[in-house]
């Protein structure tokens, strides 16, 4: 695997880290800013929607560079975002710096993610887009407690200047690591050209399952900490404890799905949402009983945002591997994070707290469903092997615009 790969995968990880700080700091920023509870929750909300919707827009200015330099530019930007956090002394600079900081992460994964397929062959794609979302999962579980304890210890503010050393160190291991590449409009020519591949409904489907798979995830994820301690009976105390296990769950099935998402992309996710069904069903049904609880809450971990490898693929796959294709992409699995958490909470408030887990097994059924039409479609065009050996899901044949782009003699080594 490219170390570019594993560089990228440190980019990903400082921005999933800022992106989940103020779940971890939210008494201490609202004595510190003058503001409620519920108003510092609102800038994780403002956080999802700077990325579902400014981060596409940002990637479109940046077409014109070469992916380092766009890699760079973005560090850039979400570094000043963070630093505007650490200074802000009103809700209004804060909020600010949270859209800034949202629109850079959604364009960093894009363009992260098309780097990924550029410095690696298209048969292990799957694989290095497994590689760098390790990043994500890694977020969730050492960067969110890493910041909650320095936010805890040393003040809020610490945990945002921690959060841009972080990035500067990131942007450095980005400047000395990353080989020289074409521009991303490599692809398919110009901006305009990439953006032809959304004319394709079938592009549009593909992007619908991935926002089904994250909100299946999403809607009960939100709701973890409650549903554990007033339905399953734990401690406050012992939460913390309970979410690094799924988070450690969430790194093992990326590390799978990585694996299996090249030869067998379509058949993962199909099994990852019929699993999360029976999982989330489940939950909803045993959350009073504390050691269910636990191993139902892990199996979740394991078939839900773990899909990302074989989703960006299928998304690649159908599309192009352009930048544009994959932060639109990213913005559809945000959509997921805000369905998810929102439709969650009415749910919470009309129906309890075991609601948003029947929530959640409802949307991974539709996701499964959204699948249908290219399971049918594979059946009807593989013919059963002769000899009784066990089919093997092929990858779809290249197109041209899934080509990688043409590397420069540096990039050439950085993949050998």
């Amino acid at each position: 695997m490219p170390r570019t790969v594993y560089v990228l995968a440190l980019g990903i990880f400082a921005m999933v880290t800022s992106e989940f700080v103020v779940a971890g700091l939210m008494p201490q920023m609202a004595q510190g800013l003058g503001a409620t509870i519920p108003q510092i929750g609102y800038l994780i909300t403002a956080f999802a929607l700077a990325m579902a919707i400014g981060g596409p827009f940002l990637t479109m200015t940046l077409t014109k560079l070469r992916p380092k330099p766009a890699l760079l530019t973005l560090f850039a930007i979400f570094l000043a975002g963070n630093a505007l956090a650490a200074t802000a002394t009103s809700y209004g600079a804060m909020l600010t710096a949270r859209i800034i900081t949202g629109i850079a992460a959604q364009a960093f994964f894009g363009v992260a993610v098309s780097v990924c397929s550029t410095v690696t062959r298209e048969d292990i794609r799957g694989r290095a887009i497994g590689v760098a979302m390790n990043g994500l999962m890694l977020g969730t579980l050492l960067g969110l407690p890493m910041a909650t304890f320095i936010g805890g210890n040393l003040g809020w503010r610490a945990a945002f200047w921690a959060i841009s050393l972080l990035t500067v160190i990131a942007a450095a291991a980005t400047f000395f690591g990353v080989p020289r590449l074409e521009r991303p409009g490599s692809f398919g020519g110009t901006f305009r050209e990439e953006a032809q591949v959304f004319k394709k409904p079938q592009l549009w489907l593909v992007l619908s399952t991935s926002t089904l798979i994250i909100g299946a995830t999403f809607s009960a994820f939100t709701y973890l900490n409650p549903i554990l301690t007033q339905i399953s009976g734990f401690r406050e105390s012992t939460v913390p404890v309970l979410l690094i296990a799924y988070g450690a769950a969430t790194v093992i099935g990326n590390s799978i799905v990585g694996r299996l998402a090249d030869r067998r992309t379509v058949s993962v996710q199909a099994v990852g949402l019929t699993l999360n069904t029976l999982f989330l069903t489940a939950f909803a049904i045993l959350a009073d009983v504390s050691t269910a609880a636990v191993v139902l809450m892990m199996g979740i971990g394991l078939v839900g945002v773990t899909m990302n490898p074989a989703m960006a693929t299928r998304v690649q796959r159908t599309g192009n591997p352009g930048p544009l294709v994959n932060t639109v992409h990213s913005s559809f699995i945000t959509l997921g994070v805000i369905i998810g958490s929102s439709l969650g909470g009415a749910f919470v408030e009309n129906f309890g707290l075991r609601s948003p887990l029947w929530l959640g097994a409802a949307i991974a059924l539709l996701g499964l469903a959204s699948l249908l039409p290219e399971l049918g479609r594979r059946s009807r065009t593989v013919p059963a092997p002769a000899t009784g050996n066990t089919l093997t899901e092929q990858p779809l044949p290249a197109t041209p615009a899934a080509d990688p782009l043409y590397l420069t003699q540096d990039a050439q080594r950085a993949t050998a």
